[in-house]
């Protein structure tokens, strides 16, 4: 259940209404999407974010799709599925491939279980690891 219903686009004022037009500019879209339009309540949150992630996930020494696909992955161990889902979407749209995120899926699943192995069994760093 939502706390907050999302700010309607064209309800939108001032700084808010600014943010929300650079965000449909740089991601080259049309509708804001409901993640955007819910940190609306709070104007510093919004842009802090926005900021944030125009900075982190343009092109640099990680291509945009390898960045979009290690936010997929980080976010299918979060179990957040707004997140995978937007990602997903992003990265296909800046030119993942179905086998690419197939991949990327299997890798999440072999580094979750291991991690928890390695856990649970509490296996010591090997020395040439640190």
């Amino acid at each position: 259940m939502k706390i907050f219903k999302p700010i309607k686009e064209k309800e939108a004022k001032g700084r808010v209404k600014q943010i929300f037009k650079d965000i449909k500019k740089t991601r080259n879209i049309t509708k804001i999407p409901n993640f955007w339009r819910s940190l609306a309540h709070n104007p510093d949150t919004l842009q802090r974010t926005w900021q944030n992630l125009k900075q982190i996930m343009k092109k640099g020494a990680l291509d945009a799709v390898t960045k979009e696909l290690i936010y997929v992955a980080v976010s299918i161990t979060n179990s957040c599925e707004y997140c995978t889902r937007s990602h997903t979407f992003a990265a296909k749209k800046k030119g993942a491939t179905d086998q690419m995120i197939k991949e990327m899926i299997d890798v999440v699943g072999l580094a979750n279980q291991n991690n928890k192995l390695v856990e649970a069994y509490q296996v010591e760093v090997d020395k040439i690891y640190k």
